[in-house]
């Protein structure tokens, strides 16, 4: 499994439709999962970013796939960021050393 950090702004129309978030935020946890998903967290936040959401994809296809088909619907401009563990940085490192 892939996992992944995706970094969501509301859209203005995101943020005229606010009140209907939890229900779409529901529905995007549950299409995650259809595709193979997992979400490991979902978070509100403060600063730059609206929301922030980590979770395991299958592979990179279906985390990008996923990331698009959200943005298109209008409601958040997301951004993606692929993550590695301590032991996959290390391996990484160790490679060079």
């Amino acid at each position: 499994m892939v996992t992944y950090m995706l970094l969501m702004k509301l859209t203005d129309l995101g943020l005229k439709e606010i009140k209907n978030s939890p229900q779409r935020i529901d529905e995007g946890i549950k299409t995650f999962e259809k595709i193979g998903g997992k979400v490991i967290g979902f978070y509100a936040a403060a600063g730059e970013y609206d929301f922030v959401s980590l979770g395991e994809a299958p592979n990179d296809e279906a985390a990008i796939t996923f990331a698009l088909g959200l943005s298109a619907q209008g409601y958040v401009k997301t951004t993606s960021v692929k993550l590695f563990g301590v032991n996959q940085f290390n391996d990484m490192v160790k490679k060079f050393s």
